[in-house]
């Protein structure tokens, strides 16, 4: 199963379940019990306070749970997932095919690990620009003094621009804007309506979106071998050619020792 890959163009779904399951980090949902009673302290659901037309009116309540967000993935390190898939593309590379990672991630977690090609649909906490001016500054996710800064920048709660004091924010997509058209353009080019693949894996997500559903179906119009990793079951699950019911961490560290020994055997064969 999946022993000849390594020649060949994948695309990696690698999705939240990356970060969520199988880091020493929580899900964003658990950051300090906001869903223990369904609403956070203020009495919104945490999708509302990560919201643009939140962040419009109460910037101080979104930039309040950003931070903890930040928080906990300056306290995290990329996990053995991050990191083979990362690995699996540098060796692909070397074999004249290429890797393309997908991710809604929004933790930098995949580019920290080594990975080169990767879509950030989400965009990344890496960045801070201005509202108002051009300003903007990179945020190093893995230095907590960087942290400390931004909160020096914070006025009642808010971090300013240090320019013209207009309130600052992170480089994601917040609940209800667009997604980046770039990125969509970018992604659009690479898949090329499922031809630009040879394998394409969905990695720990739940499949809600069709910007998510929609690469691997057109992959299986295509013919292409489509692969889920994910202990749930969902719609993917009986469409793809190879459902892996584990964590994405156990499930890749798998197939890697699959492969290797696979090529050992080739290779002793020869």
């Amino acid at each position: 199963m999946l022993r000849n890959f390594a020649g060949q163009n994948v695309y990696s779904l690698s999705l939240e379940q990356v970060f969520r399951r199988t880091a020493a980090c929580p899900p964003i949902g658990e950051l300090g019990g906001l869903y223990n009673t369904g609403v956070t302290e203020e009495g919104y659901p945490i999708e509302q306070c990560l919201s643009a037309s939140m962040f419009r009116v109460r910037p101080d309540i979104t930039w309040k749970y950003m931070l903890q967000i930040g928080e906990a993935v300056m306290q995290c390190r990329p996990n053995p997932a991050h990191t083979i898939i990362a690995r699996w593309e540098k060796e692909i590379a070397q074999r004249g095919g290429k890797t393309v990672v997908f991710t809604q991630n929004i933790d930098g977690y995949h580019r920290l690990a080594g990975s080169k090609n990767v879509l950030e649909i989400h965009g990344s906490m890496g960045e801070l620009f201005c509202t108002e001016c051009s300003w903007e500054v990179p945020l190093d996710l893995q230095n907590l003094p960087s942290l400390e800064q931004l909160k020096a920048l914070a006025q009642d709660s808010v971090p300013q621009c240090p320019e013209c004091k207009a309130v600052i924010r992170p480089r994601i997509v917040m609940f209800e804007e667009m997604l980046p058209r770039q990125t969509l353009m970018q992604f659009e080019e690479e898949f090329d309506g499922g031809n630009g693949f040879d394998m394409v894996f969905s990695i720990g997500t739940s499949s809600m979106f069709p910007y998510i559903t929609g690469p691997v179906y057109e992959a299986i119009r295509c013919g292409k071998t489509t692969v889920e990793i994910n202990p749930a079951t969902g719609e993917l699950s009986h469409r793809v050619a190879y459902h892996i019911p584990m964590g994405a961490a156990d499930a890749l560290i798998r197939l890697e020792e699959l492969t290797r020994s696979s090529y050992a055997a080739k290779s002793g064969a020869t």
